[in-house]
């Protein structure tokens, strides 16, 4: 070290410099920008024109204090400057000596210090460990000059002929590529030997770099072609990096990934699979294509809720409050869903019901889904169904394919954001087959409580436990449900509403709804229960309350109309305005036939939509017994009619018909709404009654309609839907059913209100149906 007795004290200006620094004995330009910078110079050229050069912590701070500068600089001697476009400055300086900040002068216009400078390097005496210190930095720096090729020979000659120590250690340095805090701790080793050991250590590091570097260019040029010169690169790269202790981005990649799955929980079969993956991601080069698949695949399995799940609110009595709240009526699915609700408290582990809603459209099957989410307080995410015919859709492509991504059920989970949601498959008999494959078949590992905790899709090739899931299907129509899938399902038979139903339904839920939608106030409008229930028989005929919602939102807009023009405006909807805001009526309420007729009969029949009223007519034409059949009817319903002849003409005589008309007259039979596709066995009997009407002249009772099924011999068989069937018979204005003995354990679920107001006569045989329809024949009347 140097006595502070050889040391001289200055006050300088001080020039701040961003990510640079001068060495002593060395020249170099500096451009310079910011105005205390230029005030600086401009003091300094003012007296001996020598300037403090000190370097900056961080490079970006434009306006450093006394703690973001390093301490230890160099004195440097401006040559000449230079002013440049936009108010800057180049400054050529020669460094001179180093110096310490021994304390800071206040001064607004520029950077002014106290310094403790450091002359007396090129006094040191040398001695054999200088000298030797020195030879080896010489040797190492022709050494590393040969290998880098990156100085020229010449600056080698002309260094090697310097004698200081000092001042050798001083140039090498400046001409050494190496990182600020590396130069500065060569520039604040005041002692000489201290900087030779520091550069010839840098020296030896930088060199052994250099080696490696040459190794690896031997090694990839032997193995390289034209299309590996970017791998040649990259590997380059990363020896290097790896050498100097720092990560490509690739490495910083892989660790996230790392760090994503020790936090995700993710089973033992599901961490060895993508432990196995995130192995061969690191291995790929990093613009390689197979890259963005594997790392679209560990994004996809991390993203998934694992060990995610909301926990059950098992409150029974919120639960029925929250039911009751969103829906009116719909005991028996509220009834299934509390039941669930009370095993779960009591069993702690279980697996998740897979519910099946069948109903007519509009009866609230998907808005229930949501409801049940709400009162167990899980996530809910619903899917559709309706339309696909690609088994992919369930269970993911395989990632052998472009684009390839898992299927619409883990899609859905992860959506959801918990592995217990509640989820719902929406139109699930809608769903249909080509030759992409079978996505019913697909559903069933997903619908099988036995199965469901390991179900694989194609894409992720891992189990999923499926298991806490709770499933909820709709569907319109059981038949079109395909027999496996229905055996894995509990179905929830959701019937048609009733008029009685639907006004409180009205009434409580969809005026108030429509009434906010709409943008108005309860004193705008108001209806009453006569109007909701002219809209109900004469505006709308459905099995649920979609199309009455639609009626309510129409009379809506038009009141928000005139609410616009007049704020004040307000009224009541009552029965005598309906016809105003709606129009004429669309259907009559109570459409059946007024008197009795010969020939005619009324069905009952069941759509998706709900139950209907079928008229079925039968008429005579001179012929010779054939039988024609019109109303788009379906081969069912065809043969059915066939049935009903057969039967007819065996009871020929008993029923007074002639040989004549047997024999000498065709039969035409159609069935009105000719556009709309008829099929199904339960039109036997009404056939049958239309064909013994027709050829025996007896006429059919008007207000009596009938459903069941025929056989060769008479026998009346059990038909479905019979709840949907009375309600059509009731609204037609029809007071006496004829149905199937059978079917008699059905009447439990047709509402009180309808059972006091008809009729309802089970029959086993087709000879009680006739004694029941027909009319007795007028005396004198022979056909």
């Amino acid at each position: 070290m140097f006595g502070n007795e050889l040391n001289q004290y200055r006050e300088l200006s001080m020039l701040p410099l961003r990510g640079l620094l001068v060495f002593p004995y060395t020249v170099i330009h500096l451009d310079v920008g910011r105005k205390k910078s230029i005030n600086a110079i401009e003091e300094a050229m003012l007296g001996s024109k020598e300037i403090f050069l000190a370097t900056q912590k961080e490079a970006q701070n434009d306006d450093p204090s006394e703690e973001d500068v390093y301490a230890v600089g160099t004195v440097a001697e401006i040559k000449q400057i230079l002013k440049m476009p936009g108010g800057t400055m180049r400054v050529l300086v020669e460094g001179i000596c180093r110096a310490r900040v021994v304390s800071y002068t206040d001064d607004v216009d520029y950077i002014k210090v106290m310094i403790e400078e450091f002359r007396n390097e090129e006094t040191t005496k040398k001695n054999p460990e200088l000298e030797a210190l020195t030879r080896t930095l010489v040797y190492q720096f022709e050494q590393y000059v040969r290998m880098s090729k990156k100085i020229p020979p010449e600056t080698v000659a002309s260094v090697v002929t310097i004698e200081e120590p000092a001042r050798l250690a001083d140039v090498i340095a400046s001409h050494l590529s190496l990182r600020i805090n590396e130069k500065q701790s060569i520039l604040e080793a005041l002692d000489i030997s201290e900087r030779l050991n520091a550069l010839c250590e840098i020296l030896a590091r930088e060199m052994e770099v250099l080696e490696l570097e040459r190794k690896i260019n031997i090694r990839v040029r032997k193995q390289m072609e034209k299309t590996q010169k970017e791998y040649y690169l990259r590997e380059q790269m990363k020896a290097i990096q790896k050498e100097l202790g720092e990560k490509d981005e690739r490495a910083a990649e892989v660790e996230e990934l790392r760090a994503k799955i020790k936090e995700s929980r993710l089973p033992s079969e599901a961490l060895e699979k993508v432990n196995k993956e995130l192995e061969r991601l690191e291995r790929m080069p990093a613009m390689a294509a197979e890259g963005v698949v594997v790392r679209n695949y560990l994004d996809w399995v991390l993203s998934l809720p694992w060990s995610k799940e909301t926990r059950d609110r098992l409150d029974l009595d919120m639960a029925e409050k929250i039911l009751d709240e969103d829906h009116y009526g719909l005991e028996k699915p509220k009834e299934r869903i509390l039941e669930y609700l009370a095993i779960r408290k009591l069993a702690k582990k279980m697996k998740g019901p897979i519910l099946c809603l069948v109903g007519p459209p509009g009866v609230g099957k998907t808005s229930l889904g949501k409801s049940v989410a709400r009162s167990l307080g899980r996530n809910f995410v619903r899917m559709s169904l309706g339309g696909v015919r690609d088994e992919a859709e369930i269970r993911g492509h395989r990632r052998t394919y472009i684009g390839s991504m898992p299927g619409q059920v883990l899609q859905s989970i992860k959506k959801s954001g918990s592995r217990n949601p509640v989820f719902l498959l929406d139109e699930i008999d809608k769903m249909t087959a080509d030759f992409r494959g079978d996505p019913a078949s697909a559903l069933l590992e997903v619908l099988d409580p036995e199965q469901n905790n390991t179900f694989t899709d194609h894409y992720l090739e891992i189990p999923f436990d499926l298991s806490k899931v709770m499933f909820i299907t709709t569907a319109n129509s059981i038949y079109n449900i395909p027999r496996p899938l229905l055996d894995r399902m509990e179905v929830i038979e959701l019937s048609s509403y009733t008029e009685e139903d639907k006004m409180p339904i009205a009434m409580d839920y969809l005026i108030p709804k429509q009434i906010k939608e709409h943008g108005l106030k309860k004193n705008n409008i108001s209806f009453s229960e006569d109007a909701v229930r002219k809209i109900i028989r004469e505006y709308t005929r459905e099995a649920g309350v979609r199309n009455l919602e639609r009626q309510i939102a129409s009379i809506c807009r038009k009141v928000a109309r005139e609410v616009v023009k007049d704020r004040n405006f307000s009224v009541t909807i009552d029965a005598d305005r309906i016809k105003k805001y709606l129009g004429t009526e669309k259907f009559h309420y109570g459409r059946a036939e007024k008197d009795h007729q010969v020939g005619v009969t009324t069905g009952l029949a069941w759509t998706e939509t709900g139950g209907d009223i079928l008229s079925i007519e039968v008429a005579l034409i001179k012929g010779k017994g054939k039988l024609t059949l019109t109303g788009k009817l379906g081969d069912v319903m065809k043969e059915s009619a066939q049935a009903g002849l057969t039967y007819v003409r065996s009871k020929a005589d008993e029923l007074g018909i002639s040989q004549d008309t047997l024999e000498n007259y065709d039969i035409h039979i159609h069935v009105p709404e000719g556009a709309i596709p008829k099929d199904g066995p339960s039109a036997g009997i009404t056939m049958a009654t239309s064909l013994a009407s027709a050829m025996s002249g007896r006429k059919v009772r008007s207000d009596v309609a009938m459903t069941g099924e025929i056989t060769l011999r008479g026998r009346v068989l059990p038909i479905g839907g019979l709840k949907e069937k009375s309600l059509a018979a009731h609204r037609a204005g029809i007071t006496t059913i004829i149905m199937p003995s059978e079917n008699e354990k059905d009447l439990e679920d047709v509402p009180v209100q309808i059972k006091d107001k008809m009729k309802f006569v089970p029959v086993s045989h087709m000879d009680e149906v006739l004694a029941e329809a027909l009319v007795p024949k007028e005396k004198g009347k022979q056909r």
